[in-house]
């Protein structure tokens, strides 16, 4: 909830024009922006440069978040450095179907880790850009953001100070766990939720990819996928029970299960390796409603949180970062506030269409093991009607890829 004003013992205020909560992609993408106009903005971030430039995230970049990215000039190491996806692989009754996406729609994905992205982000702001960014702050705290002069706390990390930052406007960039978007008072925000009843184990593979481009088993124990994050380095994930603890999943049980899930006539074999990460993820969606309050407005995970099956989350926050930064720098140089107002309604529509895909390919994924033959049945009908009707295939291809987002 919005804190009372701070302390009068507190360290002597500063001001910024905007402070940013949260130095993930969206929270380092408005400031970046923002410094690229000569706007004045302070970043906080409760983990460390190192901590955050290391830490494994989604790795999926749909073309046009990429293009919004050149255009703010935020793209040079991912164009040099990323792969490009053409095609997926989808594997179920035993056999391979490659599904040509980008002869469909011109368009395609780059596989570029979460943890390259915001190191690339974290020099541009910070280095080249000269933003201010604080790392390994403790107990943030917003306050009067119904006011006209809100202003964010925090504990120094070094002093053990209280810090009050006065701010023109507040970006929450701080996920899901964050503090942002439990300030906003009660009764003034709708938190829609959605449960999908299970998890995925998330693994990562000190092993090169065993496939070209990204796959998907749908197989009666459970979705399986596979997709590249360098060429030393493969994410899979393998469906599991939510809540199921990561210690019933040793080394021997993950490439059983994956080899399993991932068969089909002609694959080559699992190139295997050292798991360096292993943990569960319980599949669930939520979207907060409005977005925006007071001068507090909110981008990627601290607004909504899409579960990894369609991997749209990174997207979604970037979506989020080019609108707000840019409505933040037309409000605050101009003097037009039109982005600000529309801020949440354009980013809400995005955003609902992305949290349908991401229910209609759970339906896809995970239909053939849910142990009722009707919505076995009804999954491979689906399947197959991507591979029967051209109509079909390129709704998906579009949806899949974000064909209608610009960013």
């Amino acid at each position: 909830m919005t804190a009372a004003s701070p302390a009068a013992n507190s360290a002597a205020t500063q001001r910024f024009s905007v402070v940013v909560v949260g130095a993930g992609p969206a929270g380092l993408t408005v400031g970046s922006i923002l410094r690229a106009a000569g706007v004045d903005c302070l970043v906080l971030e409760t983990g460390t440069r190192a901590f955050i430039e290391r830490r494994p995230r989604a790795g999926v970049i749909e073309e046009w978040a990429v293009r919004g990215l050149e255009r703010r000039g935020l793209a040079r190491t991912l164009l040099e450095r990323a792969q490009t996806h053409t095609e997926c692989e989808f594997r179920f009754a035993g056999e391979r179907y490659r599904f040509a996406y980008t002869e469909l729609t011109g368009s395609h994905h780059y596989i570029y880790p979460q943890q390259f992205l915001v190191t690339d982000l974290v020099r541009e702001y910070a280095d080249v850009r000269g933003g201010e960014i604080r790392f390994g702050v403790r107990d943030v705290r917003l306050h009067g953001l119904e006011s006209g002069r809100p202003s964010v706390s925090y504990l120094c990390p070094d002093s053990g100070e209280r810090c009050v930052v006065d701010a023109g406007f507040v970006a929450g960039c701080d996920g899901a766990r964050g503090v942002t978007r439990t300030a906003l008072p009660p009764g003034r925000a709708r938190v829609a939720r959605h449960d999908y009843g299970l998890g995925w184990l998330a693994l990562l593979a000190e092993a090169p990819p065993s496939c070209d481009c990204v796959v998907f088993g749908m197989h009666p124990r459970g979705f399986a996928g596979h997709m590249a994050r360098s060429p030393e380095v493969t994410r899979y994930y393998l469906q599991c029970p939510p809540g199921d603890d990561p210690e019933n999943w040793p080394h021997e049980r993950v490439w059983a299960q994956l080899r399993e899930r991932l068969g089909a006539a002609g694959a080559p074999p699992l190139k295997e390796g050292r798991l360096i990460e292993r943990r569960v993820l319980d599949m669930h969606n939520y979207v907060v409603e409005p977005m925006a309050f007071g001068r507090l407005f909110l981008a990627g995970d601290a607004a909504h949180l899409t579960a990894p099956i369609a991997a749209k989350g990174l997207n979604l926050a970037l979506h989020d970062a080019f609108l707000l930064g840019d409505g933040l720098v037309a409000a605050l140089t101009k003097g037009d506030d039109t982005g600000l107002s529309g801020y949440s309604a354009t980013c809400l529509a995005r955003v609902w269409d992305y949290q349908e895909f991401s229910q209609w390919l759970s339906g896809l994924y995970h239909g053939t093991a849910s142990g009722d033959p009707y919505r076995a049945g009804a999954a491979l009908a689906r399947l197959r009607r991507l591979f029967d009707s051209p109509v079909a295939a390129r709704a998906f291809a579009e949806q899949y890829l974000g064909c209608r987002t610009t960013g």
